[in-house]
Formats: structure tokens, sequence, C-alpha cells
């Protein structure tokens, strides 16, 4: 299994006994739909290595507390300390309606009610405060805001997004 065929899940951030279990801080707002996982990856090195899993529950909320097949000593968790943890992008739970993953628009193209056609979704940029589309528009880099009041339909469909910025907003970058 490759990175770019996978998402990012979550970083082993603790032990939590002498056998081995480990707590992962999760990288999701509904942390339950990860309960009852069968395996993972996990990053070891530049590899994913499948690891399976025998127990996981929910610890104080946001944390996933797992124990996995063949760690069963504070030495092999020790390992395993600060490693990330991958699933199959499979593994997603379909969205719909005008909510989306990040890695699902790139290719999208982006219209906007007032503006017209402004060109296509080359990434996210999401190290800032506020998400935002990196549209390409004939070479230019354009950066709307993911905002809510902003984004009027995604359309899977026509792979494109419509969205309503602002007066000015797209000029600024022209």
């Amino acid at each position: 299994m490759k990175k770019e065929d996978c998402f990012y899940l979550g970083k082993i951030v603790k032990k939590y006994s002498f056998k081995g279990e480990v707590l992962v801080k999760l990288d999701t707002d509904e942390p339950d739909l990860y309960e009852n996982l069968e395996s993972v990856f996990i990053a070891i090195g530049h590899d994913l290595v499948p690891f399976f899993i025998e127990e996981s529950s929910l610890h104080k909320s946001d944390l996933l507390r797992l124990r996995l097949e063949d760690v069963s000593t504070e030495e092999e968790a020790d390992a395993l300390m600060k490693a990330e943890l991958y699933l199959p992008l499979t593994a997603l739970p379909r969205l719909s309606g005008n909510k989306f993953y990040f890695h699902e628009i790139v290719g999208f193209t982006v219209k906007d009610a007032d503006f017209g056609v402004v060109g296509v979704v080359k990434g996210v940029n999401d190290t800032t405060a506020q998400a935002l589309f990196q549209i390409d528009r004939e070479g230019k880099e354009v950066l709307i805001p993911m905002n809510d009041e902003f984004i009027e339909k995604v359309d899977r469909d026509t792979k494109t997004i419509l969205v309503r910025t602002p007066a000015g907003l797209i000029d600024l970058y022209l």
C-alpha cells in the first residue's frame, strides 16, 4: 500500500499499558467511526506496514486505545511512538451534498456565480487559519477561502464547484 492510496488517520501519542497498548490521537471529527477497525497501516520509515487490531476502544472521547497483534510489550510499543496511522481511501465514508474530502476535488472546475469560470482546483492549502482552494487559471494561482458561505454547490457528476465570492476577490489575482 502506498501513502497516496491512503488517508492519514492519526498518530500514536502514548503507551497505555505494560502489555503494549497504545493511544492514538485521531485526526477526525467523528472518532466513533474508527472504533471497530480490523487493521491499520503504520508508517515505519518510508513503508506502510499493516497491523491487525486485537482490541480497540475510545479513550477520553478523542483518543483511540489500540492493542495491536504482535505488539505485547512496552518496548515493542515504544518502537511505534509518534508513528502515523493510515487507512485506504476506500475506507472513507462517502460524503454527499456540499461536503467533500480535499483529495476528492482536485481537478474540479471552479465557477464563480458572478465572475464565471475561475479555473481548475490543483490542491488545497490547509496550513493557513482557513483552508484555501488553490486554483490554476491559465498558469496563475487563484486562492479562494473554503468558506461554507462561498460554496454554493459541489457537483460530482460534472466535477464543478459553484462559488459566490465577494466582489473583487478573484480580480486580486489577475
